[in-house]
């Protein structure tokens, strides 16, 4: 089959609502790679993040009509799908692994020496903090993975001091909670 050498977007966009296949060749021949690289940052691992690749391909495919103009580039739209498909399935194979079904395990298995316990380094944390609102898996990444202050933080950012320890707070009881656990899970950088 031969491809269109090009579409404007404005024709690109009315071929995809008319569900030409043609139209939605181009758009995969031209968008894809794109596409791809974003959900592999996001998903890090190759397999699925081709899985992913196809769910949004198909999700583009069934809600293009949902697809507005005035509030974005056509690119920018098929970005934030991709980005919100990675997304969504990077928190569903954190909530599988942390989902524990207690009628799956005897009682036997409940002694003490039977508890696992990971380790730090078995827990992929970069891919849990993704799973944060923006502004808050940002100062997370500043602060711990990047080893600034609060104070930097506030003054690199322009963002009040106690807004930032507030923010910080708030995260660090939202990824406890993912961890199922009450007590802290790292200590507040001064």
């Amino acid at each position: 089959m031969s491809h269109k050498s090009t579409f404007t977007e404005q024709e690109l966009v009315s071929q995809l609502k008319s569900n030409n296949r043609e139209a939605f060749e181009y758009l995969y021949d031209r968008y894809s790679s794109a596409l791809y690289g974003i959900i592999l940052k996001i998903i890090k691992d190759e397999e699925k993040a081709a899985d992913v690749m196809q769910d949004v391909f198909l999700k583009i495919w069934k809600n293009i009509s949902s697809y507005n103009s005035e509030k974005g580039t056509l690119f920018t739209w098929i970005l934030n799908v991709a980005r919100n498909t990675a997304i969504d399935k990077l928190r569903m194979d954190v909530k599988m692994q942390l989902n524990v079904s207690w009628d799956a395990v005897k009682e036997i298995e409940l002694t003490p020496g039977a508890i696992f316990t990971p380790t730090p380094s078995t827990i992929d944390i970069r891919a849990i903090v993704e799973l944060l609102l923006p502004e808050r898996k940002l100062l997370i990444d500043m602060v711990y993975f990047q080893g600034y202050t609060h104070e930097e933080v506030s003054e690199k950012l322009s963002i009040p001091l106690g807004t930032v320890k507030s923010r910080i707070r708030k995260s660090l009881q939202e990824l406890r909670g993912v961890f199922g656990v009450n007590t802290p899970v790292f200590q507040l950088a001064s």
